[in-house]
């Protein structure tokens, strides 16, 4: 009875942040579309005839991420984890950022940032206003306000997203299970505020965690994170995953999450060359990302409308891109395909 009422209240609680997500996405268009009618064209995000189709998806990730808390892929209290403190503190942000962000889509303004932004030893390609945040990833504001975004982006579930990573994960660190797990070395890439890392822990709470990015701002959000967390404090690094900062073959694990749909597609492939690179023979390399035309053709519109309403320079690119070939090409080997929601997962072991 107590597993019943468990999974009735996690489920409960996760519809409720879906329903807050909906709620705050109809307020802000009301008022977009009050102060910035012309913005009106851009297509809805859902579009109405497939709210059928994605509820049952939704569903599907829920009851996936409940069955592998209760195998013991990682503590079912992780599934309560909500950070109540921040929600309180940085909402209103969220909702006082948003004429800023309706200016610059009105003047279709990609690359604003603040004069006290420094930009010049980051690759042109990065900055960039991504979902047209206010100085887009460089920033202490942004750092704070992402986490909470990218939840109502996805209506309450982006954590349950990211825990997909987590079975995979664990099964092919089956490999090195002669090795004690503090022995373990994982490196989480694009780590930005920490949220994967923090979700690695629980699950593997004695491996050695690495998290690089390229904001000091968002690596200054993850320390902030991880340190609330008991056990070795992961290292963090600031560094470009295109030039990894590690010898060749270190880590048992790599993984990366929505990274590579804000990625040109040379540099896409630089960065998968560069993970097998430090990646182990016999390691994994697990990628977190949106969905792709080829598994998910039925929500192209999605897919299309998620162009036309966030800054996403190479999303288009993106969902056609063959992320198989290019593991492959790297040297990765028994790779496999997973879509959970709105969100595809490759994992790729590197040959012994």
């Amino acid at each position: 009875m107590s597993d019943i009422l468990t999974k009735l209240a996690y489920q409960t609680f996760h519809q409720s942040k879906s329903y807050f997500s909906f709620a705050h996405k109809s307020l802000s268009e009301q008022i977009r579309n009050l102060f910035y009618p012309s913005l009106l064209q851009k297509p809805p995000l859902l579009p109405q005839e497939l709210i059928p189709k994605v509820q049952a998806r939704f569903n599907q990730l829920l009851e996936t991420d409940w069955r592998d808390a209760e195998i013991g892929i990682y503590p079912t209290s992780l599934l309560f984890d909500n950070p109540w403190e921040d929600f309180l503190r940085y909402y209103p942000m969220v909702l006082l950022d948003l004429p800023m962000i309706w200016e610059r889509v009105k003047q279709n303004k990609n690359q604003e940032f603040g004069a006290d932004i420094e930009r010049d030893s980051y690759p042109s390609y990065y900055v960039q206003n991504f979902h047209h945040q206010t100085n887009g990833y460089l920033s202490d504001l942004s750092a704070n306000l992402y986490d909470l975004q990218v939840e109502l982006l996805f209506g309450g579930v982006a954590d349950a997203m990211r825990r997909r990573i987590l079975a995979p994960l664990k099964q092919k660190l089956g490999f090195f299970s002669d090795l004690p797990q503090k022995q373990i070395k994982i490196l989480d890439v694009a780590c930005g505020t920490g949220g994967t890392l923090k979700l690695i822990r629980a699950s593997l709470p004695q491996v050695s965690l690495y998290g690089l990015d390229l904001s000091p701002h968002y690596l200054r959000k993850a320390n902030e994170l991880l340190s609330q967390i008991p056990g070795e404090l992961p290292q963090l690094l600031q560094g470009n995953a295109e030039e990894l900062p590690f010898v060749n073959d270190y880590f048992h694990a790599v993984t990366s999450v929505f990274l590579f749909h804000e990625l040109p597609a040379s540099v896409r492939q630089t960065v998968i060359d560069e993970c097998f690179r430090v990646t182990k023979p016999g390691g994994v390399f697990i990628i977190c990302d949106s969905m792709q035309l080829i598994d998910s053709p039925e929500l192209e519109p999605v897919m299309n409308s998620f162009i036309e309403n966030f800054h996403e320079p190479y999303y288009r690119h993106y969902i056609t891109d063959n992320l198989v070939e290019r593991l492959e090409k790297a040297g990765f080997d028994n790779i496999e395909e997973q879509v959970h929601f709105f969100s595809k997962y490759l994992i790729a072991r590197k040959p012994v």
